[in-house]
């Protein structure tokens, strides 16, 4: 069986811990950028299942800060 690369991350976090999820965030933030892609389908997870408002408010703070 051959799996994406998003469905590869996607497994790899499944079934963590709120701690465990954290510290793979913190840990790729920064780091190598072998991370980048993993921190993107993540960031791709969080954003399918937000409000609408998050979302304007998390661009909203993505702008600001690349000021």
């Amino acid at each position: 069986m051959i799996l994406s690369l998003r469905q590869a991350i996607v497994q790899r976090v499944e079934g963590k811990s709120d701690q465990e999820l954290q510290e793979i965030i913190n840990d790729s933030i920064d780091g190598q950028e072998q991370a980048l892609p993993g921190l993107g389908v993540l960031f791709e997870v969080i954003w399918k299942n937000i409000t609408p408002q998050t979302q304007t408010e998390l661009v909203t703070t993505l702008r600001e800060h690349l000021t």
